[in-house]
C-alpha cells in the first residue's frame, strides 16, 4: 500500500492549475502580445528556481459522486525564485482567470506574498495585471453584500503592502490594464516598470467616461502619462525588458535594510582621468551642456541605471557603482530650467533621498542648481514647499554624502546639496559659480541709482558685472575656507572612488530610525 493514488490526484490538479484560465483565454492572452503569468515569472527569474506556494488553490468543480471534475486556479501566483541567485518572493496576477480581479481571487494568497517578504526579509516582485482589488460590481451580487475597503479582518494585505516599503527592495511590473487596487500596488514600490502598450489608472475608460471624459485607455492612463506623471518611474517596448530592468534594479541593492548593498569586483581604474572633462562646462553660462556623459565619465563604466527619468527632469536620479560599490547619484539636467528645482524635481529629490537612506547607499551629487524655480506656475506648484521637504529629506539623512559644484549653487536651492549638520564631503569644479542671488536680474535692483547716474548705464552696468565677477571666483571663496577645494574636474573620479571606499565601512544596516519610506 502507497499513496500513489494521492499523488496522481496531486499532479491533476496541479495540471488544471497550469492551465490557468483555459485554452481558450491563454491563447487570448498571448494573441494581444502578452505573456501569462507562468511564462512571465520563468522569464524574470533563475531557470527553474521558482517554487511555488498554494498552485492548486482555487474553485473546484465535484461530480454526483464528489469526484473532482475541474478546477479553476485562483489568479494569483506567488513563491519564492532566485534572480541572479539571490532569493526572491515573486507575486502575479492571471489576467486569463477572471481579468485578474478578486472575483476569481484568494485573498490569503497575495497576502501571504507580502507576508513572506516581510518576515523572511526577501525583495518581493509584484507582476500586475488586473484590478486585484475588492472586486468588481459583480462582486455584490455574486458575494451577497457590497465590500467595505478596509472592512473587519480585510486590512493586513493593506499594512504589508506599505510596511515593506521601509523593509525590503519592492518592484512592480504593470504588464496590461493596471487599475484600482492593482494601480495602488504598482505604485506602492521603490520602482516600477510598465510596457508602453500597458494603462494604469485608479479607474478605467467606461467609469471616467461617466464623468464626461470619453477617453481610451492610453489617453487615461498610458507610459507616456503615467512615466511624466511620476508614477511609474520605467516604460519598456517589451516584457522582456521589463524583466531586464528589474534583475538590474535588485543588483544594486541589500535584500533588506538588514543587510548591505552588495559590493561587487570592479575591472575599472578607480585612477581613469577623463580628458572630456575638461571642456565638459562651457565657460558661457548661458550655453548648456550634457550631464550624463560627465554621469558616465566618473562612474563605474557602464554602471549608471537612471530611474525616474521623465519626471522632476531638472533633477537625474539613478544608481551607480563607483569602484564596485553601489550608491544613489543624484545630478542636475541644465537642459531642463537650467537646472533649477521645480515642486516636482523637489518630490523626486525626496523620494530618492529616503530611497538610499533606507538601503545604506551613499549618495553622490552633481551639482548645478541655479535655485528654486521662480514664477506663476512655481508659485502655483508650492515649489517652496516642496523644496523644504527635500531640505528636510537631505537633513535627515544619515548615509554618507559627496557632491561636486560642477557650475551653480544659488540661493535655498543651492543650500540643499548636502546634509546641513555633519560633515561630508565636497569639491567644486573651477567652472563653479554660486551665491545668494544670480547677479543677471539683481544688479539693477542692487545698484540701480548708480546705474541710473551714469553716462552711460549700459557701460557701467558691465563694470559692474565684471567687477562682482571676479569676486566670485571660486578661488576667492576657496581663500576663505567656505569651500573645502577647488579640483582639476579629471581627479574626479579618484577622488569619488576614495570617497566610496571611505564610506563603506560607515554605513550601518538596519531599518532607518528616523525616516519614512515614501513610495
Amino acid at each position: 500500500m502507497n499513496w500513489k493514488p494521492e499523488l496522481d490526484d496531486l499532479a491533476r490538479r496541479e495540471a488544471f492549475a497550469r492551465e490557468m484560465g483555459g485554452v481558450d483565454k491563454v491563447k487570448r492572452q498571448r494573441d494581444q502580445g502578452r505573456l501569462t503569468v507562468r511564462e512571465r515569472i520563468d522569464k524574470l527569474v533563475d531557470q527553474n528556481s521558482f517554487h511555488e506556494v498554494g498552485a492548486i488553490s482555487g474553485i473546484a468543480e465535484y461530480d454526483e459522486s464528489n469526484e473532482l471534475k475541474h478546477l479553476t486556479p485562483a489568479n494569483c501566483v506567488f513563491g519564492r525564485a532566485r534572480v541572479d541567485g539571490r532569493t526572491v518572493v515573486v507575486v502575479g496576477d492571471d489576467f486569463t482567470v477572471r481579468g485578474g480581479s478578486a472575483d476569481a481571487s484568494i485573498s490569503a494568497k497575495p497576502l501571504m506574498a507580502e507576508e513572506m517578504a516581510h518576515d523572511f526579509r526577501l525583495p518581493i516582485v509584484r507582476v500586475i495585471e488586473g484590478s486585484g482589488g475588492g472586486g468588481s460590481v459583480k462582486t455584490i451580487e455574486t458575494r451577497g453584500a457590497a465590500n467595505l475597503p478596509g472592512g473587519v479582518g480585510g486590512t493586513r494585505w493593506y499594512w504589508y503592502t506599505t510596511a515593506n516599503l521601509a523593509r525590503v527592495p519592492v518592484v512592480g511590473l504593470g504588464l496590461g490594464s493596471v487599475a484600482g487596487l492593482g494601480a495602488a500596488r504598482l505604485a506602492a514600490t521603490h520602482y516600477s516598470v510598465m510596457t508602453k502598450s500597458s494603462a494604469m489608472f485608479v479607474a478605467g475608460p467606461p467609469v471616467v467616461k461617466r464623468l464626461g471624459q470619453d477617453l481610451t485607455k492610453q489617453e487615461l492612463g498610458g507610459a507616456d502619462i503615467q512615466t511624466r506623471a511620476g508614477a511609474i518611474d520605467q516604460a519598456v517596448e517589451t516584457e522582456e525588458e521589463a524583466f531586464d530592468y528589474a534583475r538590474r534594479f535588485l543588483s544594486y541593492l541589500p535584500s533588506s535594510v538588514y543587510d548591505l548593498p552588495p559590493t561587487i569586483p570592479c575591472t575599472d581604474d578607480p585612477e581613469r582621468a577623463e580628458e572630456s572633462l575638461l571642456t565638459a562646462v562651457p565657460r558661457n553660462r548661458r550655453q548648456v551642456y550634457k550631464m550624463r556623459p560627465i554621469i558616465d565619465a566618473v562612474v563605474d563604466k557602464g554602471s549608471f541605471f537612471e530611474v525616474g527619468t521623465n519626471f522632476g527632469r531638472p533633477i537625474i536620479t539613478g544608481l551607480a557603482r563607483i569602484e564596485g560599490r553601489a550608491v544613489l547619484l543624484l545630478a542636475s539636467d541644465p537642459f531642463h530650467y537650467g537646472g533649477s528645482w521645480t515642486a516636482d524635481a523637489c518630490q523626486k529629490v525626496v523620494r530618492w533621498v529616503d530611497f538610499a537612506e533606507t538601503f545604506h547607499l551613499p549618495v553622490v551629487y552633481l551639482m548645478d542648481c541655479p535655485g528654486f524655480m521662480i514664477g506663476l506656475e512655481a508659485e502655483k506648484t508650492a515649489t517652496i514647499r516642496h523644496g523644504v521637504r527635500a531640505m528636510a529629506a537631505v537633513n535627515q539623512s544619515t548615509v554618507p554624502w559627496c557632491t561636486i559644484i560642477i557650475r551653480n549653487a544659488f540661493g535655498v536651492a543651492g543650500v540643499v546639496h548636502q546634509p546641513a549638520n555633519r560633515f561630508s564631503m565636497r569639491y567644486a569644479w573651477p567652472s563653479a559659480y554660486w551665491g545668494s542671488l544670480p547677479l543677471e536680474g539683481g544688479i539693477e535692483a542692487a545698484y540701480r541709482a548708480e546705474i541710473d547716474a551714469a553716462a552711460d548705464p549700459a557701460a557701467k552696468l558691465r563694470e559692474i558685472e565684471d567687477r562682482l565677477n571676479k569676486l566670485r571666483s571660486p578661488f576667492r571663496s576657496a581663500e576663505k575656507f567656505w569651500v573645502e577645494e577647488v579640483i582639476d574636474p579629471r581627479k574626479t573620479r579618484s577622488l569619488l572612488c576614495e570617497f566610496a571606499r571611505l564610506a563603506e565601512p560607515i554605513r550601518k544596516a538596519g531599518p532607518p530610525s528616523n525616516m519614512s519610506t515614501r513610495p
